[in-house]
């Protein structure tokens, strides 16, 4: 019976250990983790072998079972001897072994090595490498990681970490088509979310789920900057405007039959820029390189100082929101050592905002001229245009913008006969809101997730690669040409005395005239209104979700950076519209766009998007009120960027100026929804558990 037992024991060895070898010739293992595993299973069946001593049977000598105990020994060091050396042998050949995976081979479509030949080498240009590979094949797929992991010495899980963080990058296949509907607030109001579902049903595909075939996907997506002209989208990078349900009829049957975009209609992607009001921006161009030429006429070092004194003299704050003064951010870069570098936001990504794709896509001149003179000032050699995700069909006109002021000599080595070189690259955004802010905007360009930085210390002081950098708006770049062209005393004949200039604003919701206008700061509420043909208003917001929503009572308000400031969105809500329900997809909107990195923003934003619903159903109670303005004092107070400390404004904004909405949902707090209570509680004692067949 004994010698059954040892020798079954001993064929599971033998077993084990070929099965450990044949794995090793035939490279069948995938990891070495998995091997490891296999020779822990045959190590713990020496074990076992080890421990069934033999008994001694009667007549047995003692020298007999020692011999038998010895051999037994010898077999098991040979076989783990075996094993190891197995173990040791795959090891070497997978680290020898290419990482690609023998079975999978970079399709066709795409050639990575002509693909980084064309960008700047390093891991700087890997959120732009991303995009392109995302636009061949639809996603990124894991050969990619894995060969740009292998050329730029980054870990895998870094580069999926930025393939996971931006919304229009994928791991997983989307469509061919990839259609992406705006389901912002005034896309809704104008019936986007029917449209979706309409051009679903058409082709046989769910929201977010990419058909079988891989023809086709359809994805919800936040504001496209065409709010003025929605209900809005995109497809493949190109804009769709002006959707109706028959030409989401068209645009399903386009894309069933496999039409390529080129052989589309035109007017479907056909964006155009409406301006209700010109003042004094875009009333005055000027003709390229001329702003150049007058910060230049007495010499570089003259044309600094000059610089900076036109600026303080007139006041120019700036326009992307915070409002600080551009004169003292030229001069803290400046005084800084070592080599700058220049970022222009144009990453308008506030529900409501499109006033840069104007000046983007008609101002390019100005925007690049003012970028330039920055560079100028503060002595830097490098610049980017960080444009959003959902402007990429603007890149080759930006790019023929660039060629042109090359070829000029407006940009290069020796900008306008200066002696100093500055050039710009435009670097391509995929979808996160959070990237409009200055320092997540720089990690961005960088080529890394937008996650906002620690400050200080500020970007002036280090901020691309290190470098101390000048970030500015489009809008701000636009009014620097214009103020060194025509002087401080003609920028301040319009505003305020803390507000000087004009403002650009983007008008849309329940407005006869949707577009944009350049209005004096200091303007009020109603004028605007009476401008865009809003009646029957009940709420402005201004400034977008982060900005200040006000009530018909406050219409005599001045947008100001006194009163009201505002970083250009001004959207209009008539009596129609249930107030608490556009809080609510606010309150979902920076729950989605939330980065992430600190607790009172992550976890925050997620109570607020749950109360929110809460109160829609009519399951909160005046407890949850209570609980949602501690929950956004907190957040204020301890929110890592500006996305967190505004988060709540929308929902708290509402409470304060449209209470009987919120109040008629209320029910008492006995009646409330309480997810503690609603859970399934396990009784006291447990029944014993059954025993095993």
């Amino acid at each position: 019976m004994q010698a059954g037992v040892r020798t079954g024991l001993t064929a599971h060895i033998e077993g084990g250990r070929t099965i450990v070898v044949s794995m090793v010739r035939h490279h069948r293992m995938v990891s070495v983790v998995g091997l490891v595993h296999a020779l822990t299973m045959t190590r713990h069946a020496l074990r076992r072998c080890s421990r069934q001593q033999p008994a001694r049977r009667c007549g047995q000598s003692q020298q007999r079972l020692q011999g038998q105990q010895a051999h037994q020994e010898d077999r098991e060091k040979a076989t783990h001897r075996a094993c190891q050396e197995a173990v040791n042998g795959f090891i070497v050949e997978r680290l020898n072994r290419p990482r690609m995976p023998p079975n999978i081979a970079p399709p066709p479509l795409l050639d990575l090595d002509a693909l980084l030949a064309s960008r700047p080498a390093g891991p700087g240009s890997l959120l732009q490498v991303l995009r392109d590979v995302q636009a061949r094949l639809h996603h990124v797929p894991e050969w990619v990681v894995d060969a740009l992991a292998r050329r730029w010495r980054l870990g895998h899980a870094a580069i999926r970490s930025v393939v996971s963080f931006y919304h229009f990058l994928s791991a997983t296949p989307r469509g061919r088509y990839t259609v992406y509907l705006s389901d912002s607030p005034t896309d809704r109001m104008q019936g986007s979310e029917a449209l979706l579902v309409r051009l679903c049903e058409q082709l046989g595909v769910t929201p977010e789920q990419t058909r079988a075939d891989g023809l086709a996907s359809v994805h919800r997506t936040a504001c496209t900057g065409m709010c003025d002209q929605g209900p809005a989208g995109l497809v493949n990078d190109r804009p769709l405007v002006r959707l109706t349900p028959r030409r989401i009829d068209e645009i399903a049957h386009l894309i069933r039959t496999a039409t390529p975009l080129e052989a589309w209609p035109p007017d479907f992607f056909e964006v155009d820029n409406p301006v209700w009001r010109h003042q004094q921006t875009l009333s005055h161009p000027i003709a390229p390189g001329t702003a150049l030429q007058r910060m230049l006429v007495n010499g570089l070092e003259a044309g600094r100082a000059d610089m900076i004194a036109t600026l303080r003299d007139a006041g120019l704050r700036g326009r992307g929101g915070a409002g600080f003064a551009t004169w003292q951010k030229w001069l803290a870069c400046q005084q800084a050592p070592g080599p700058k570098a220049i970022t222009c936001n144009a990453d308008e990504g506030e529900p409501g905002t499109f006033k840069d794709r104007l000046l983007l896509m008609d101002w390019a001149h100005e925007v690049v001229e003012g970028m330039t003179l920055a560079a100028l000032t503060v002595g830097a050699d490098q610049g980017f245009l960080y444009l959003r995700g959902e402007y990429a069909f603007m890149a080759p006109h930006l790019m023929q913008v660039l060629a042109e002021r090359r070829s000029a000599g407006w940009l290069g080595p020796n900008v306008a006969g200066s002696g100093q070189a500055f050039d710009i690259a435009p670097h391509l955004g995929a979808g996160a809101y959070v990237c409009g802010e200055e320092t997540a905007l720089i990690e961005s360009v960088e080529g890394k997730r937008g996650i906002p930085r620690t400050r200080p210390p500020f970007p002036v002081d280090r901020g691309y690669l290190g470098l101390p950098t000048v970030n500015n708006n489009v809008e701000t770049f636009v009014q620097v040409a214009q103020i060194a062209v025509h002087g401080a005393a003609w920028f301040r004949a319009h505003g305020t005395a803390a507000s000087p200039g004009t403002r650009l604003l983007s008008v849309a919701g329940d407005v006869a005239r949707p577009g944009l206008y350049e209005v004096p700061w200091g303007i009020t509420v109603a004028e605007v209104l009476a401008d865009a043909g809003a009646t029957e208003v009940q709420a402005v917001l201004v400034g977008g979700p982060s900005g200040k929503l006000i009530d018909a009572s406050q219409l005599g308000r001045q947008i100001a950076f006194e009163d009201l400031p505002t970083g250009g969105a001004f959207t209009v809500f008539d009596r129609r519209r249930d107030m608490l329900d556009i809080a609510r997809q606010y309150t979902h909107f920076f729950a989605h766009e939330s980065c992430g990195f600190c607790t009172p923003c992550r976890v925050g934003c997620v109570q607020l998007a749950d109360t929110a619903d809460r109160l829609l159903a009519g399951h909160a109670g005046p407890r949850d009120i209570a609980r949602l303005q501690d929950t956004g004092a907190l957040m204020q107070r301890l929110s890592h960027c500006g996305l967190g400390q505004t988060a709540a404004h929308p929902l708290l904004d509402v409470i304060t100026h449209f209470p009987e909405q919120v109040r008629r949902r209320l029910v008492p707090d006995a009646q409330a929804f309480d997810v503690n209570a609603a859970l399934v509680h396990l009784p006291a004692t447990l029944p014993p558990a059954a025993s095993p067949p």
